[in-house]
């Protein structure tokens, strides 16, 4: 496993979405996320899996069943009941416009009082080969912090609203419950102070304004 801890850049999500206004309320409906989160109207033909999950990483299993419980209220789907696993406690569900979450927490039981708050927003870009676009990246100015071979890789994001991953696609594809196949567009835009560009993997990056 490789770790540098240097610092990198910010990067923000906004979902494209048919209706921004109405997805926003939904959102605040179902995770309270605020501003972490940006929305974008588009058309844009997309079908199937669309190539990557959002994560709301949280402390303990009851503030994971909290939120599964206002996103289902909100209109999302569950994917994968929330259980114990090898690595947690967690819980995958779909959102009515078709973003894949995944809300999560490394401890099996809780361990303090309740609490709804979310540590970290991570974006898991499923990609066709992990070394290739980790390298790209760096290439513009990311940072790695973890790199697990071809398996996975982490960017160093220091107070940016998220974490940026990356997973083998198929692997991303069974993480979230879903069938591996899909085309189109992402209905994903990740704006940074790398530039504008599109990715070896379709996704595209816009340059901070």
């Amino acid at each position: 496993m490789e770790i540098n801890t240097k610092n990198s850049t910010d990067i923000n999500i906004h979902l494209e979405v048919t209706d921004p206004e109405a997805s926003a309320a939904i959102y605040e409906t179902a995770f309270g996320l605020g501003e972490r989160l940006g929305f974008r109207a588009s058309q844009a033909p997309s079908t199937g899996f669309r190539g990557f999950i959002l994560s709301l990483v949280v402390s303990q299993p009851s503030t994971v069943d909290s939120l599964v419980g206002t996103a289902v209220e909100a209109g999302f789907a569950i994917l994968k009941p929330a259980k114990k696993s090898l690595w947690g406690y967690s819980a995958v569900v779909q959102a009515p416009e078709g973003t894949i979450w995944k809300i999560a927490t490394s401890k099996k039981k809780d361990e303090g009082p309740f609490t709804r708050e979310i540590e970290d927003l991570v974006l898991l870009q499923g990609v066709a080969d992990v070394k290739a676009s980790k390298a790209f990246l760096v290439e513009r100015g990311m940072t790695v912090s973890k790199s697990f071979g071809g398996k996975y890789a982490e960017f160093s994001n220091p107070g940016s609203p998220v974490t940026l991953a990356l997973y083998p696609r198929k692997a991303a594809a069974k993480e979230a419950g879903v069938a591996l196949e899909g085309s189109g567009s992402h209905r994903l835009v990740l704006d940074s102070s790398l530039g504008s560009f599109t990715d070896p993997d379709g996704y595209v990056w816009e340059a901070s304004a």
